[in-house]
């Protein structure tokens, strides 16, 4: 079959484009491929190929007429521009197995598949600054709950998980990915559980009710009505809660590295309950010292590839978000929380990850909870780590299931916010086994 010859001219992508691609930025203007904020090294070709592919995401594109758009009438051999399409995929986390961002559609050419956002770079002027705003709202104990907002558009709320601080996590390099990405298509919308961070630390009731009832507080305080769910680990289960509670509220729900049972709850060997209270008797004598060994060991176990920089700042974290005997009675509650009952009430469309060798959270918790809420699905992500480091494959993946999963959500435009307004009085208290 004849095939048509394309103007080079004609399809050489508009300059002052920007391709968002999960966490990932091509600039067209600056001639530029983005992690973040972090500029990623390619090769002019293989910008060229990403830009070319980018603009004519919504239809497969023949060899022919990317070889015409990249090196015009020369000629080119055929493993030249599947090195190129190598190289292209390698910088935006994607491979020739998977695919997930640039598929082969063989005998015809490429097609992108995943969701890539376009806009004027000149109306942005490069990358963002992004803020965050930290208010403090009241439970009905009479707790004071920080909580902060970052990014715009429609809102989607992240429970509070294991030791956070709205101001240190903003400036840490094991968390500041994850915020960027979460407040670039949302406002996001998260909190410091009671007990560490900003919100406040002499408190009588840390009970896994009262976690649940934080997540209330602070959602009503800000007047959402209808919102999607993201948590992380022992949030997953806080969510799960709410969601069970407030079918008409919640939208949609992302749980990653979460569990069903925490750690006393699932063992079911004295070798698997001893492990789980040894971390909790660790805990006052190596905690708060200045010899940060147990700090740097707790680490480990989250960030097992993480760099020396990392494993300190999150050494660090356990020092400043709360003392070691509110460390104990948090670790508490969660190794004893058992949501089984709760899961199978979700009606909120589900969205389960969970890393393959998560020291952390064993992989097989990940897989129970996509089994007990309905119709969830679930995708196993390749790393070591609890905590997703911005340089991996995993977090590529991630961020695009994530962001095309949230992006199908139909009531988004339907989302509204209130403000000021009484706050909402919370149903009975769904009962969960906890300490």
């Amino acid at each position: 079959m004849p095939t048509t010859r394309c103007d080079p001219m004609a399809t050489t992508p508009t300059d002052g484009v920007v391709y968002a691609c999960g966490a990932y930025e091509l600039d067209t203007r600056l001639h530029e491929l983005r992690r973040g904020s972090e500029p990623q090294h390619v090769e002019p070709q293989v910008f060229d190929v990403l830009a070319h592919l980018f603009a004519r995401r919504d239809r497969v594109v023949p060899k022919e007429e990317l070889l015409d758009a990249v090196w015009g009438h020369r000629y080119v051999a055929p493993t030249t521009l599947n090195s190129r399409i190598k190289a292209a995929r390698q910088a935006l986390g994607d491979d020739g197995t998977a695919q997930r961002v640039i598929r082969t559609v063989h005998g015809l050419g490429f097609r992108v598949v995943a969701d890539v956002v376009e806009r004027t770079a000149a109306a942005t002027g490069g990358p963002a600054t992004l803020e965050q705003h930290i208010r403090f709202a009241t439970a009905t104990d009479g707790v004071r709950i920080a909580h902060a907002t970052s990014g715009t558009g429609p809102p989607l709320v992240k429970p509070a998980n294991w030791l956070t601080h709205l101001e240190h996590d903003w400036e840490s390099p094991v968390w500041q990915h994850w915020l960027r990405e979460l407040s670039r298509d949302h406002t996001l919308v998260r909190y410091d559980e009671r007990g560490c961070g900003l919100s406040d630390r002499d408190v009588a009731d840390l009970s896994f009710d009262a976690w649940v009832h934080d997540l209330e507080t602070v959602v009503d305080a800000l007047g959402l009505e209808r919102f999607p769910l993201l948590a992380l680990s022992q949030g997953c289960a806080v969510a799960i809660a709410y969601a069970a509670r407030h079918p008409e509220r919640v939208s949609r729900l992302v749980l990653y590295g979460g569990y069903v049972q925490g750690a006393l709850t699932r063992a079911r060997t004295a070798e698997e309950r001893e492990e789980a209270e040894l971390v909790m008797r660790q805990m006052p004598l190596g905690w708060g010292r200045d010899n940060p060994a147990f700090r740097l060991f707790f680490a480990a176990r989250f960030l097992p590839e993480g760099t020396p920089e990392q494993l300190r700042w999150f050494s660090d974290l356990q020092r400043i978000t709360t003392t070691p005997e509110i460390a104990v009675r948090l670790r508490s509650t969660a190794s004893t929380i058992d949501v089984s009952e709760l899961a199978p009430l979700v009606r909120a469309p589900t969205l389960v990850l969970h890393a393959t060798g998560d020291a952390v959270i064993p992989f097989d918790q990940g897989r129970l909870l996509a089994a007990l809420v309905p119709g969830a699905r679930f995708i196993s992500l390749e790393s070591r780590n609890h905590v997703l480091l911005e340089t991996e494959p995993a977090w590529a993946r991630f961020t695009d299931e994530v962001r095309r999963f949230l992006a199908a959500d139909d009531d988004r435009a339907a989302v509204t916010s209130r403000s000021p307004r009484p706050p909402r009085r919370s149903a009975p208290p769904t009962r969960s086994r906890s300490g």
